[in-house]
């Protein structure tokens, strides 16, 4: 196994601007092409890396000229690259999801509604999604907030020859924390809860994400959909971009048992059989979204309401995953906030700068 980089490249580089478009293929040979060992023996032998306060302070003193969680947050926000090697081929550090599983599938648009782009009705696309929990802890029964990003490629021929712009989502749980004891009942959100304290002594980590956030672009804790409104639409038509969207198990999922469980051992198990990397199930969450939500509270603590749920889709995966490269090299665009999720003129960041 390769030893994991300090930090790597954390800030865009030439690279990322270069970047034009991906193959599914050579995205998912990457993310597959090097899993950790052990890891279809659902014993836990996945490595743990670790996210600690002075990880995401490294470098803001004494002018923070060198702060590499800034950079990383701005990178995030700023570089649409779906693979980031870096000139060693090492990868970069996540500073807050380090711990993950990979896995690939299909999304697909059943039901009539108003959106577009591969919101819009007969949409399917090839994905890779990463399942992650924002810092350390990865084992149920503890505090953890899990997450689930995901990266839409504009075609339903895994051997598509042809690079192809991406679209990336991102969802989580209670960005403070729950206690969700099985996959099955997590609710993964764009817009979720936040209950600061439940990070314990990790909240010092919560309140730098929060700042940074907010100053680099300015919208901590909800992640707008427009890249997937976006993504295949005419030029000339409107955006038209859900406001919410959630992330819900299928109901006819197994639960998997298992005391102190790690999440990744849980995924694995929804897919494969103990010691066989033929996958053997498939993993399935139904695509609910709306357009009416509140937020009530602020800082430590938020509630989100929201009406009329609807589902629309399916995203289903038939493989997994857990791999250094899954880790370290594949990256997910964080889109940057606009003030009318609509209209792109009011983004907040263009062009590496934060407008107004």
């Amino acid at each position: 196994m390769i030893k994991p980089p300090e930090y790597g490249i954390e800030e865009v580089v030439d690279a990322d601007r270069a970047y034009s478009g991906s193959r599914f293929g050579e995205v998912r040979e990457a993310v597959f092409g090097d899993p950790y060992p052990g890891i279809w023996d659902g014993d836990g032998r996945f490595p743990t890396y670790q996210v600690t306060l002075k990880s995401v302070l490294s470098g803001l003193l004494p002018f923070g000229r060198n702060y590499h969680f800034r950079a990383a947050v701005a990178r995030s926000v700023d570089s649409h690259a779906d693979l980031r090697w870096g000139p060693d081929r090492r990868g970069f550090r996540r500073l807050l999801h380090p711990n993950g599983i990979c896995l690939s599938g299909r999304w697909e648009i059943t039901e009539p509604n108003p959106y577009s782009g591969y919101f819009a009705q007969g949409s399917q696309a090839l994905v890779i999604g990463r399942y992650s929990t924002c810092c350390t802890e990865t084992r149920r029964g503890h505090s953890r907030s899990l997450s689930m990003v995901g990266k839409l490629f504009p075609t339903t021929d895994p051997d598509d020859p042809v690079p192809l712009p991406t679209a990336n989502f991102i969802t989580q749980q209670d960005i403070g924390g729950d206690y969700t004891w099985y996959i099955n009942d997590v609710e993964l959100s764009t817009a979720p809860n936040t209950t600061g304290w439940r990070r314990g002594g990790a909240i010092g980590v919560f309140l730098v994400t929060g700042a940074v956030f907010t100053v680099v672009d300015r919208e901590p804790t909800i992640r707008q959909l427009y890249e997937v409104a976006e993504l295949g639409k005419p030029s000339e038509e409107p955006t038209r971009a859900p406001r919410f969207m959630r992330l819900l198990v299928a109901s006819d999922q197994p639960r998997i048992e298992g005391a102190s469980l790690d999440f990744r051992d849980e995924i694995m198990r929804q897919i494969f059989d103990g010691g066989d990397r033929v996958p053997k199930r498939r993993l399935t969450f139904g695509i609910e979204v709306t357009d009416a939500g509140q937020t009530h509270g602020v800082g430590l603590y938020q509630r989100r309401e929201f009406q009329g749920w609807r589902r629309i889709g399916t995203l289903t995966f038939d493989d997994a995953v857990a791999s250094y490269n899954g880790d370290f090299v594949l990256h997910f665009n964080h889109p940057t906030w606009r003030t009318d999720r609509n209209d792109p003129t009011t983004a907040t960041r263009l062009g590496e700068k934060k407008i107004g």
